[in-house]
C-alpha cells in the first residue's frame, strides 16, 4: 500500500476543527423566483419537504431547477437520531388525502423524477408503508412519464411493509445506512445496522428488478477504512446506487462534528465504490441522498 493510500484509508481527525467551514462547503442562500414559487406551492398544498426539514444545503440549487423531495406522513419523527434535524416526538394523525396532494404537486411542477421520503412512524401498524405505496400509485397514474424513488424508513424490518411499497412499483427503493456499525448505538439508537442489510436482502428477493440505493454521511467519528467496509457490506447485498456526503451538525444538541472530509477523499470513495461494482456512486461534500437524484438515475441506467 502506498503512503498516500495509507493516509486516506486510516484518516481520522487529529487536529482541532477549523473555526470556519472549508470553502468547498459554502453555498448560496436559497432564493430566486422558482424557489419562492415552489415554496408557496408546498404551503398551499400543505406539504412538507425534507429539503427544508433537514436543513439541506442544496435546497436553493434543487428548487431552482424545479426538483424537490416530498416528506410524507408529517414532520415529527418517532425516533431521535443524534445527527438529524427533523423534529421528534408524537406525530400528528396521518392524513389519508396527502398522497393525492403530493401527486397533484408533482403534476403542477412537471417533475420527471419524484423522490418520496418520510419520518419514522413507529406508531402506525404498517409503519407508513400504505402511504408510500398509495403516493407512488397516484403519481404514476396521474403522471405516467414520471419516475418515482422512495427513500423509506426501516419499517422495523417488517417484510409485509417492504412488500407493500415494492408492489406499488417504485423505480428505485432507497433506505439510508447513514453510518458505520461502531457508531450506530450513538448516532442511530432506534436503528440496527444488520437490519439495514436485511432490508436490502429482502427487497432484492421480493423485487429483484427494482434498483436499490443507500446513503452514508461521514464526519461523525468514523474512519475511511470503516466506510470502505460498509461499502463492501452493501455490495454483498447487491445495493446498486450509493451516495456519500459530509455530516453537518444541525445544532449543539446533535452529535458532534468530528472532521471535514476533503474533496480528494470523496473522489477516492467514488473510485473505490465503482471498482466494487456499484452502478453509480455520488460522493462529494454536499451530496445528500436525493441530491441530483435524476442525474443518478440516468448515470445508473435505471
Amino acid at each position: 500500500m502506498s503512503e498516500h493510500l495509507h493516509q486516506i484509508m486510516g484518516r481520522h481527525r487529529a487536529d482541532p476543527l477549523p473555526e470556519r467551514k472549508p470553502a468547498w462547503l459554502k453555498v448560496k442562500a436559497p432564493g430566486g423566483a422558482n424557489y419562492l414559487h415552489l415554496k408557496s406551492l408546498m404551503r398551499d398544498l400543505k406539504l412538507n419537504t425534507v429539503c427544508e426539514q433537514a436543513h439541506c444545503p442544496n435546497v436553493g440549487e434543487c428548487w431552482h431547477h424545479g426538483t424537490a423531495t416530498f416528506m410524507i406522513l408529517g414532520d415529527v419523527c418517532t425516533r431521535n437520531c443524534a445527527y438529524c434535524a427533523v423534529a421528534h416526538g408524537r406525530p400528528p394523525k396521518f392524513d389519508p388525502a396527502e398522497p393525492a396532494r403530493v401527486a397533484e404537486a408533482s403534476r403542477k411542477m412537471n417533475l420527471r423524477h419524484v423522490v418520496l421520503t418520510s419520518v419514522d412512524r413507529d406508531d402506525l401498524p404498517d409503519f407508513g408503508a400504505w402511504a408510500f405505496a398509495e403516493t407512488v400509485r397516484l403519481i404514476k397514474s396521474n403522471n405516467p412519464a414520471t419516475s418515482v424513488e422512495v427513500l423509506v424508513p426501516d419499517f422495523q424490518g417488517n417484510e409485509d411493509s417492504i412488500r407493500t411499497v415494492l408492489e406499488a412499483g417504485p423505480d428505485i427503493y432507497n433506505h439510508n445506512t447513514e453510518t458505520v456499525p461502531r457508531l450506530y448505538k450513538k448516532a442511530r439508537p432506534g436503528g440496527r445496522y444488520e437490519r439495514v442489510m436485511e432490508i436490502f436482502r429482502t427487497s432484492k428477493r421480493l423485487a429483484p428488478q427494482i434498483p436499490t440505493k443507500t446513503g452514508v454521511i461521514v464526519g461523525m467519528g468514523e474512519t475511511n477504512e470503516e466506510i470502505v467496509e460498509v461499502m463492501k457490506d452493501l455490495r454483498r447485498v447487491d445495493v446498486d446506487i450509493l451516495t456519500i456526503g459530509q455530516y453537518l451538525r444541525p445544532s449543539d444538541d446533535h452529535i458532534g462534528l468530528d472532521r471535514y472530509v476533503t474533496p480528494e477523499e470523496f473522489r477516492w470513495f467514488s473510485e473505490q465504490g465503482m471498482a466494487m461494482g456499484f452502478r453509480h456512486v455520488e460522493s462529494a461534500p454536499l451530496v445528500r441522498s436525493s441530491y441530483h437524484a435524476w442525474e443518478q438515475v440516468q448515470a445508473a441506467g435505471v
